[in-house]
């Protein structure tokens, strides 16, 4: 099950990811957290020092070392240098499950210990100095949407990514990679308008989009809500005293997280879970398909110097049958 949290900056995604995390986690599941916000703050949501977070390895500065073990046998990827963001796997190529045990996950994720149960975090790496001027935040994030093409996950297991804020997760075609999306949406204008750019723009690709109200203060912010967003609108989230603490830096036990916050943190499992069932491994490898052929004619051919449209597999479809690791 592949998850995404989106919406504007301070609209509060990544508590909100996090305590989605943290509930899995307290639940027994085998969870996979990314964080592939500009602003790396899923580690210390998840209750990580800053000294702690700042030291968790990059996935944008291990690229190589994804591309060489995700390349596998491919006989249609000539070299690991080839490999853009969107390449998708083929026959031949290494495919990755939920928490490995493979090279990637290895150098990448480190479990964080949560009072409820251990899961693992992958993060990006943040955009430094030294990129400005010479690199897009898209160099960092295409660790991750390379890493989602070639993961096979199943019923049970959770891969929850914290995404970057705002509509500028569509420069690449890592918003079809998930089951489901949720857009954190306070209850204002600007709080919505996101997720108006996020519905138009997911239309055509089959995006399971759910809003997740947070920040509400009564019947009025949920009947806004309702009228701007409609059936979208899932849950909402109040004022929580434990999210106070935790942003303090001081979290009680999750055990002691408020009734009414548990029941929505259900609500987002029970509804993510949903949308496994329906899961079309076909669509969901000719949409990686088009996004990389995309990305070949646009970008990919000329900085690459081969004809990307040959690392396509036509006869490959990604899916359990093919979840070994090869």
């Amino acid at each position: 099950m592949k998850i995404a949290f989106v919406g504007k900056g301070g609209s509060g995604k990544t508590t909100l990811s996090s305590l989605f995390i943290r509930h899995l986690a307290a639940a027994g599941a085998p969870v996979v957290a990314i964080d592939a916000d500009i602003n790396q703050h899923l580690g210390p949501a998840l209750g990580l020092d800053e000294s702690e977070a700042a030291a968790l390895p990059a996935m944008g500065d291990r690229l190589p070392l994804i591309k060489d073990h995700l390349r596998g046998s491919n006989p249609r990827i000539t070299s690991a240098e080839t490999m853009i963001k969107t390449t998708p796997p083929g026959t031949g190529s290494r495919l990755v499950r939920v928490g490995g045990p493979d090279a990637i996950h290895d150098a990448c994720a480190r479990p964080v210990r949560l009072d409820q149960g251990t899961v693992r975090l992958m993060v990006t790496g943040p955009f430094t100095d030294a990129d400005l001027g010479v690199a897009c935040y898209h160099s960092k994030t295409g660790a991750v949407e390379l890493f989602l093409n070639h993961l096979v996950d199943g019923p049970g297991e959770y891969v929850v990514v914290d995404m970057t804020a705002g509509s500028d997760s569509f420069a690449s075609g890592m918003f079809t990679r998930f089951d489901m999306t949720f857009l954190v949406a306070e209850p204002t204008r600007k709080g919505v308008s996101v997720y108006r750019q996020y519905k138009e723009y997911a239309r055509d690709y089959g995006v399971t989009l759910k809003v997740v109200g947070n920040k509400v203060q009564g019947p009025d912010d949920v009947e806004f809500l309702r009228a701007e967003v409609g059936d979208d609108l899932l849950v909402t989230v109040g004022h929580s005293d434990w999210v106070r603490a935790m942003e303090k830096g001081r979290p009680p036990r999750f055990g002691l997280l408020e009734d009414g916050n548990v029941r929505a943190l259900g609500e987002l499992r029970a509804a993510a879970d949903a949308t496994y069932r329906q899961r079309d491994w076909e669509r969901y490898t000719r949409q990686m398909v088009d996004f990389h052929l995309r990305n070949a004619r646009s970008w990919g051919n000329e900085r690459t110097g081969t004809d990307l449209a040959a690392q396509v597999d036509p006869g490959f479809v990604l899916g359990e049958s093919v979840a070994a690791p090869v």
